[in-house]
């Protein structure tokens, strides 16, 4: 397995691409109302990071090995969808909750991000998910440093998350990323402390957990990508870029209209 250590070059443009990534993040949060389709949210994000920023939506188009190309500029995962749902016609309804997943191009590098949205009122329940997934994620991040390993972090993810009665999904994970949009490592979100690749300053990965309020189990619908929880409970997912430090981490993807980092 061979993990790219970033040089001080290299990182400087993953802070740009990490930046914007966020910032599309912010800019379309008003536009998440009940009535609105998410292919028009896809069109909105994309003319953004096209026409505004100067920037390629890294997923349109994307085809890792076996997938179809996929179709669109961002993914938007909605209710019991777990991840990678594809914009279509549909509308959005109160009450619903959705995750947007943007990554972009910028000079060669990629920034990846994503933020639960609320549409309308949720439900307690659907509203607790989102608010403990963020800090599931947090909890990852703050394991972050040189000289840890991955397994912290995926065990301090499962450990919180199923501490709440939730479930973590195994079958996807976060991931490397620099030049490729999917590098190594792999960065499970459960896992056993102490064990996996031991973390180096330079290192830049993912840390995005998918946490269902019901069992872990997922499968695929019929249109290659759009994954979702097999017992229609509701999933949610949060997700920045993060920098490995000599004394911690830096995240890459914060931007203005980031939520408060948990207490």
């Amino acid at each position: 397995m061979s993990i790219s250590i970033k040089t001080p070059e290299e990182i400087e443009k993953m802070r740009i691409a990490g930046r914007l990534a966020g910032e599309v993040l912010d800019y379309i949060a008003p536009f998440v109302q009940p009535g609105v389709t998410t292919e028009a949210l896809d069109k909105l994000c994309h003319d953004y990071m096209v026409d505004v920023q100067g920037c390629i939506p890294a997923p349109l188009n994307y085809a890792p090995g076996g997938h179809t190309p996929y179709p669109k500029s961002i993914c938007t995962s909605i209710n019991h969808q777990v991840c990678h749902g594809v914009p279509s016609e549909k509308k959005l309804k109160s009450g619903d909750i959705v995750n947007l997943d943007i990554t972009t191009i910028k000079d060669g590098f990629h920034g990846d991000t994503s933020r639960m949205y609320y549409v309308g009122e949720p439900s307690i329940q659907a509203k607790r998910l989102c608010e403990k997934t963020y800090e599931a994620m947090w909890v990852g991040i703050r394991q972050v440093r040189a000289g840890a390993h991955l397994g912290d972090i995926g065990h301090a993810i499962q450990t919180f998350a199923e501490g709440l009665g939730y479930s973590v999904v195994r079958e996807f994970c976060g991931h490397g990323i620099g030049l490729k949009f999917h590098e190594e490592p792999q960065v499970l979100h459960y896992g056993k402390a102490g064990t996996g690749v031991k973390l180096e300053a330079g290192m830049i990965f993912t840390i995005e957990p998918m946490i269902n309020a019901g069992k872990k189990d997922i499968k695929q619908l019929g249109d290659g990508w759009s994954i979702v929880t097999k017992d229609h409970s509701l999933s949610a997912q949060w997700e920045h870029t993060i920098l490995v430090t000599e004394t911690g981490f830096e995240v890459l993807t914060l931007s203005a209209g980031s939520p408060a980092t948990p207490a």
